[in-house]
């Protein structure tokens, strides 16, 4: 079994250097790495300045996203960016990658959202640009979204031959895609195709397994490389109800996304999930919660 790692998804704060105390609170309890989201609307910072500024605050911390929107920018712009990161952290960048999904982000930026498998070609093209990108050389591409004509850049990542790469999915193509050419998996609700949230038909604890079938059969021999991870709730945790989230609490209920009780259960519950269905990744949803499950973290990180 994979050793337990553990992740916090942090938003804002508000000064700089209440943000390096977040992250260094997160470093001490034992956390892996510290993740931000990327929307355009909402109170959150904006992901490469949120991670630059964490990774300077600690020295062990993983930075990264959960995740950058594909749509918002450029798959060259990114692999530059995610390159420069990764070096000026000595490697420790984290890149969590997804098609961009939240209507309001789009609509109010004037942007088009494009139906759901326009957005997952794209993505896979774009995962294309990133890693031929970060192998180094000249690179070409010709896809029907991207056209790269040997384009060279440095700094190349620290990370060879690129920053591991997690993907969130629910729905069968996201998965699909994840099972090939990701090293981690967040495994997530489906989101509806017009963004407006969640789809809570997709929740229950039979349709979270079968999303790690569709993995397991679409990876093949490469499955025992993927790393299995979700996001994590309390129980009862009425939160997740505003528009930018893809939690959704009540249909998550009796899978690995919401956990009861107190620390020593919270304990129990990750063991078992980590049993019973292989995952050994799991990221706090909500920084308000990390009381709950900092003890948890302290005593299973790394075992």
């Amino acid at each position: 079994m994979r050793p337990f790692r553990f992740a916090a998804v942090l938003r804002s704060a508000a000064t700089g250097r209440d943000w390096a105390a977040k992250a260094r609170r997160l470093e001490d309890a034992g956390f892996d790495a510290l993740l931000v989201p990327d929307h355009l609307v909402g109170p959150r910072f904006a992901p490469l300045a949120a991670m630059t500024a964490a990774a300077c605050a600690t020295t062990r911390l993983k930075v990264g996203t959960l995740v950058f929107a594909n749509d918002f920018r450029h798959p060259a712009v990114l692999a530059k960016e995610a390159a420069s990161l990764d070096v000026l952290s000595d490697g420790r960048l984290e890149f969590g990658l997804g098609t961009g999904w939240m209507a309001h982000d789009y609509h109010r930026a004037g942007l088009a959202l494009d139906p759901p498998g326009v957005r997952v070609d794209r993505l896979a093209e774009a995962i294309a640009v990133l890693k031929g990108l970060w192998r180094g050389g000249p690179f070409s591409f010709t896809g029907e979204h991207y056209r790269i004509d040997g384009l060279e850049q440095e700094p190349l990542p620290v990370q060879r031959p690129g920053p591991r790469l997690m993907l969130g999915g629910g729905g069968p193509r996201m998965l699909r895609l994840a099972a090939r050419e990701a090293d981690i998996v967040n495994l997530t609700l489906r989101v509806r195709a017009d963004g407006t949230g969640p789809d809570t038909a997709d929740g229950g604890p039979d349709a979270f397994r079968r999303k790690i079938e569709i993995l397991r059969e679409a990876a093949g021999d490469r499955f025992p490389e993927i790393e299995l991870g979700t996001s994590i709730l309390r129980a009862g945790d009425a939160r997740s109800t505003a528009p930018w989230s893809a939690a959704a609490p009540a249909a998550q209920d009796g899978t690995p996304q919401v956990l009861p009780g107190g620390p020593a259960e919270i304990a129990d519950r990750i063991r078992h999930w980590r049993a019973e269905l292989g995952l050994s990744y799991f990221v706090l949803h909500h920084e308000e919660d990390l009381d709950a499950f900092a003890p948890a973290v302290t005593e299973l990180a790394g075992s």
